[in-house]
């Protein structure tokens, strides 16, 4: 499939992939969307069969990264690298670019009025195409933006949020814990490695997020062990904090509670 870049006003194509295997889920398309003036880039993955579609948003300073010669993202977060596992489950799959007046979203601008505006234009994008309930998956850095979201979309558009590897420290601006998390509505599944060795994202510290989501009609945590052999920056994606070594055991356990969430 040829990748193209379209605007909000076009048509958008069904990509009409349902369950899959992973290589075989043509790549999506990159979607630019009109905001506060701004333009916003994602890439998406359409399924006509979709039960739900999933907005994933990375860590760091955000997007997704160049797009490879398979016309997938090439960022190695953990959401992005993994898009295609999401993709060949039954859901759109939602990659959140970062806007063209943004350089890099920090705890303070993913809580922010502007990148709330820009989600909303996302999901009102979404709602144009699938009528499948929108969940937002966040990691690392992207737990803030999913958060903020759901708390300021007040079950509006958004079904549901799963965090991964939630930033937990109360020194980052936006912490997940640092927000009102009593105002979330919607299901929520929180997912931590156990040997996450992250310093601003601790697995005892996310163990005790479900207790501030206090309206939350159903909520769960995952405290996982595997993987594969982390190196790098503990912080990074290719350390247990990016579940290295068992992204489709994650995926499969994330895209199981989506479609029945329960405690």
């Amino acid at each position: 499939m040829k990748l193209a870049a379209l605007f909000l006003c076009v048509l958008f194509g069904w990509s009409g992939v349902g369950l899959a295997r992973a290589e075989e889920i043509p790549a999506g398309s990159v979607v630019r969307i009109a905001t506060r003036g701004a333009t916003l880039p994602i890439f998406t993955v359409w399924n006509k069969d979709a039960v739900a579609t999933l907005v994933l948003y990375s860590g760091g300073g955000g997007g997704y990264g160049k797009l490879g010669e398979d016309g997938w993202p090439g960022s190695p977060n953990f959401l992005i690298r993994s898009a295609k596992l999401f993709a060949a489950q039954p859901f759109n799959v939602v990659l959140v670019g970062r806007a063209s007046d943004v350089a890099t979203l920090d705890g303070v601008a993913r809580t922010g009025d502007n990148h709330d505006q820009d989600n909303q234009a996302v999901f009102h994008t979404i709602l144009a195409q699938s009528s499948a309930p929108i969940w937002l998956v966040g990691t690392s850095m992207g737990t803030i933006s999913a958060t903020a979201a759901a708390i300021r979309d007040g079950g509006r558009s958004v079904a549901g949020i799963v965090l991964t590897s939630s930033v937990t420290a109360y020194r980052v601006p936006g912490a997940v814990p640092r927000q009102a998390l009593e105002k979330i509505r919607v299901p929520v599944l929180v997912v931590h490695h156990a040997r996450d060795a992250c310093k601003v994202c601790t697995p005892y510290e996310a163990k005790n997020i479900a207790e501030a989501l206090k309206n939350a009609p159903i909520k769960k945590t995952l405290l996982l062990e595997g993987g594969g052999e982390p190196s790098g920056d503990p912080c990074e994606p290719m350390h247990y904090h990016g579940y290295i070594g068992m992204e489709q055991q994650v995926v499969d356990l994330i895209s199981a509670w989506v479609q029945h969430p329960t405690p």
